[in-house]
């Protein structure tokens, strides 16, 4: 029997984090945001607020919805605010041994049967459930980028996780109108398994000659029926996270296909990170973006 989930509390508030956080709102659950810092929870938040506007200006929510999803939302710093939640979702750096010291901490504060999920976009689970008191309450909820608007989160089981444990994920997921697809704890899951690939095949078309940046994402906006082109979608992603999710790929297959390309490290070095830095394959400074004049 799935484990019956009242609050839910969400570690980060960045790019994931808060739209995490807002899902669950909207879905009726009680909400403890935890970031590191003041300012930067209240940025989180300001972001929360804002899409709660945006819908109540498009007809989409009513304000008193709006203000009712808001209140169910409580920001915090400090750990101990999470020590009665049935759920804790951990959005923050894509960084394993960042994760491994949260838990640690967490671990020792929240109630022994709450479930453990991280978000994480590539490694694996059973890593970070090892490092718990509870490794069979621990499982993977990877939500995508807008969480308030992707459909999909990939259910991640890892070895040692309870059939009580992975239930109680896969219908919390469902509750918040999700379409949750069951996973393997394998590197990449369903979709950066077959998402990132094409990404980094994309940048070795450009260092080939192929097209142009702009030319290979129109022709597979065209093409292929994609809403974003393979480029744009890097920089969407963050190519510092994309980087990322391609070493522990590659640590895992040891196949060329999941190394970073020439142009994706020399972006990296240069600090060129996509949307979230400004610059990346195009140059986000202006109304619209625009091709980066150094490609």
């Amino acid at each position: 029997m799935p484990q019956q989930i009242k609050q839910v509390g969400v570690l980060g508030a960045g790019l994931m984090g808060h739209g995490i956080a807002q899902v669950a709102a909207q879905a009726g659950y009680e909400v403890v945001l935890r970031e590191v810092d003041d300012a930067t929870l209240q940025k989180g938040i300001g972001k929360i607020e804002k899409q709660l506007a945006r819908a109540v200006e498009k007809g989409k929510s009513s304000q008193e919805d709006a203000d009712a999803v808001r209140g169910r939302i409580a920001g915090t710093t400090d750990y101990k605010d999470l020590a009665g939640c049935d759920l804790v979702i951990e959005a923050i750096t894509e960084s394993l041994p960042l994760k491994l010291e949260m838990w640690k901490e967490l671990d020792a504060i929240v109630k022994p049967e709450a479930v453990f999920a991280t978000n994480t976009s590539s490694l694996a689970v059973i890593d970070q459930a090892a490092a718990t008191s509870r490794p069979g309450q621990f499982v993977g909820l990877h939500y995508f980028n807008p969480a308030q608007v992707m459909k999909l989160v990939e259910v991640v089981r890892a070895l040692t996780t309870t059939e009580e444990a992975f239930e109680t994920a896969l219908q919390f997921a469902r509750s918040e109108g999700k379409l949750a697809i069951p996973t393997k704890d394998k590197a990449g899951f369903i979709v950066n398994r077959l998402l990132v690939p094409y990404m980094l095949d994309a940048m070795r078309a450009y260092e080939e000659g192929v097209g142009s940046v702009a030319e290979i994402d129109e022709a597979m906006k065209a093409g292929a029926g994609h809403p974003m082109g393979p480029l744009t979608l890097a920089d969407f992603v963050g190519l510092d996270t994309l980087g990322s999710i391609c070493d522990v790929l590659f640590d895992e297959f040891r196949e060329r296909r999941f190394a970073r390309p020439p142009t994706l490290r020399k972006m990296l070095a240069a600090g060129w990170y996509g949307r979230k830095s400004g610059t990346g394959f195009y140059d986000y400074s202006g109304e619209e973006p625009r091709e980066n004049p150094a490609f």
